[in-house]
């Protein structure tokens, strides 16, 4: 599963002279927790909630504050392929709620500990049936069969094609909640 399987998008955005009121206003009707800062549509910072209380009630600004001027930066995006494992690990390492996907400075979404937790709680059962989906559509029904174990899709294929594994594995692994995909050598004999 990739980042772009998970991520919130369009993401909403604010850009550096939005008041801050405004952006707290943008986060509570969307239940952000955090807001991309562009500039020429780059991504130059973030704002979170964090920000907004600190400078509402710690430093006692006013709500025209702009956002440019409590926003957090600098501001890191990751890639829409990076795998939704490496987007966890980062998130709590780094102790953020909020991951921009970029393609280049480009926002392409968000991912949230939301996102994370969503894909997280997907039934094997939902996942199953997404995966299958995908694969018949790909491969014809007989082609495949699947079972999910806590997220970890074992796919045993009756077709000996390598490529045509790789293209299966590719299409489970796009399934939000799939944490593994293994596909066993079924063949006989090799």
């Amino acid at each position: 599963m990739r980042a772009q399987d998970i991520m919130t998008s369009p993401a909403v955005t604010v850009t550096r002279d939005v008041p801050s009121r405004a952006a707290a206003a943008l986060m509570a009707a969307h239940g952000f927790t955090s807001l991309p800062v562009l500039e020429d549509d780059r991504l130059v910072g973030i704002v979170t909630e964090a920000d907004l209380i600190r400078i509402r009630y710690t430093d006692g600004e006013a709500g025209d504050t702009p956002v440019g001027e409590v926003m957090t930066t600098p501001v890191f995006g990751m890639d829409a392929l990076a795998p939704v494992t490496l987007v966890a690990r980062v998130m709590l390492a780094d102790r953020v709620r909020c991951v921009p996907i970029v393609d280049g400075s480009r926002v392409l979404g968000v991912v949230t500990r939301r996102d994370l937790v969503r894909a997280f709680a997907r039934a094997d059962r939902s996942i199953e049936d997404d995966v299958r989906e995908r694969l018949d559509a790909y491969g014809g029904h007989e082609a495949w069969t699947v079972r999910v174990d806590d997220g970890v899709v074992t796919i045993h294929a009756s077709v000996a094609d390598e490529n045509a594994v790789k293209v299966a594995t590719a299409l489970a692994e796009a399934v939000p909640g799939v944490v593994d995909v293994r596909v066993p050598d079924d063949r006989k004999g090799t």
